[in-house]
């Protein structure tokens, strides 16, 4: 099925050449080695990042599979190439991910007494439980806080950031983790401008504007906040979803605090039954 997005001019879409040549660019791959994956010619391939020749549907779902994309880009390559997406997006209050919205909530509500947020993609935060709200409160003082997305939280000195004991190598975590993401998805725009603004707050290392591809992160962090209850430490666990054939569940991480000591699991308990 041809995209109606072909014939109308108004829906412009980068050439599929310019994405092709993206994607072999940050995978490391060359016309040949892409073609070969892929069981085609180079010489089809060049013409169909030159746009002299068109790229059939299940070319182009074969050369997504080569890149190892994700479900939006794989949508992305397809209209590029004049075809209509594969897969679906539904906001998670559609009737269709009714299911699927349970299923978190059943993760989220069993996390209590501790926090557990849903984030997406770009690190907005979608949901959490009462237990993050409860302990964010303790946090801030009861102050809210000033951003709905995660990144900002952590970095913006107006909001959590002065209260994270271990703030550098927290931070340096998630750039490192956004710097991973967009190695895994070169095109994402969007992470591209976050990771910009979020570096450009006070006091961020310039070296972090780089991906660091010689030390490894640490096999677990540990999160230490100060509060008026004092110390307090968690670690986290990720959730996601196994063979997503939705954009919004592809995107999706489901991301649980557990207490690294007592005292934590104690704070944490009294808050729920003080509730």
């Amino acid at each position: 099925m041809r995209s109606s997005a072909q014939a109308d001019p108004l829906l412009s879409h980068p050439p599929i050449g310019a994405l092709l040549r993206e994607w072999r660019t940050v995978r490391r791959m060359s016309q040949l080695d892409l073609a070969l994956e892929a069981g085609m010619s180079a010489r089809h391939l060049s013409y169909v990042e030159t746009g002299k020749a068109q790229a059939s549907r299940e070319l182009i779902c074969r050369l997504a599979d080569v890149f190892g994309m994700p479900l939006r880009e794989r949508n992305a390559l397809l209209l590029a190439g004049g075809y209509a997406p594969q897969y679906q997006e539904n906001a998670l209050a559609m009737p269709a991910m009714e299911r699927m919205r349970q299923a978190i909530e059943l993760i989220i509500t069993h996390q209590e007494p501790y926090p557990a947020f849903v984030i997406d993609r770009q690190w907005n935060v979608l949901m959490a439980n009462e237990a993050a709200v409860r302990v964010n409160r303790l946090l801030m003082d009861g102050r809210e806080s000033r951003h709905a997305n995660l990144l900002h939280q952590v970095f913006d000195p107006a909001d959590f950031r002065p209260v994270i004991i271990n703030w550098p190598e927290v931070a340096e975590k998630f750039i490192r983790h956004v710097h991973e993401q967009l190695a895994a998805v070169p095109t994402d725009r969007a992470l591209q401008a976050l990771l910009a603004d979020v570096l450009g707050y006070p006091d961020v290392p310039r070296h972090w504007r780089i991906r660091d591809l010689e030390n490894g992160p640490a096999p677990l962090l540990t999160l230490a906040f100060r509060s008026r209850r004092g110390e307090l430490r968690f670690f986290e666990t990720i959730t996601t979803f196994s063979m997503p054939r939705d954009v919004t569940l592809d995107e999706l991480r489901i991301e649980c605090a557990f207490p690294a000591d007592d005292h934590t699991a104690a704070v944490c308990a009294d808050l729920a039954a003080s509730a």
